[in-house]
């Protein structure tokens, strides 16, 4: 039944501001920005990694579930090759720690963060992903 991840979503209340902070942490600008009816943004989605996979990041206004008051929910963890520095970057750029660099078993290796705008952010490194990748690529 799932088949694999399509759109990661984020909320943030100053989308200029998210769409500079993730555009600088991801060194590429979002491929797609659509303004709500007050000409303010309102959605960017960013296509990112190995698979294209895409990060959206909504303005909070349209969240189904109303304001955020606290990080929650799920943690999508993305794979990276050096944890360390990658959390290093992410606590350097603002982020504040969700939970620290944890060595996991058969080599994975996890870290969170909360972004400034108040998602969680994973970070992994995953000897499966990398695997699966050299699998598909023969």
């Amino acid at each position: 039944m799932l088949r694999g991840l399509t759109t990661t979503s984020f909320w943030a209340d100053d989308l200029e501001a998210a769409k500079e902070w993730y555009t600088e942490l991801l060194g590429l600008e979002p491929y797609f920005v659509r303004s709500g009816p007050d000409g303010r943004i309102a959605y960017i989605e960013f296509r990112l990694g190995d698979y294209q996979h895409e990060l959206g990041i909504i303005q909070s206004g349209y969240a189904p579930h109303g304001p955020i008051g606290e990080p929650g929910g799920a943690v999508v963890y993305w794979h990276v090759d050096d944890v360390a520095a990658s959390y290093d970057r992410l606590l350097a750029m603002g982020a504040k720690e969700h939970q620290q660099i944890i060595q996991r078993e058969a080599g994975f290796v996890t870290a969170s963060v909360v972004d400034p705008f108040g998602n969680i952010l994973g970070v992994m490194y995953n000897p499966h992903y990398l695997e699966i990748l050299q699998s598909m690529q023969g």
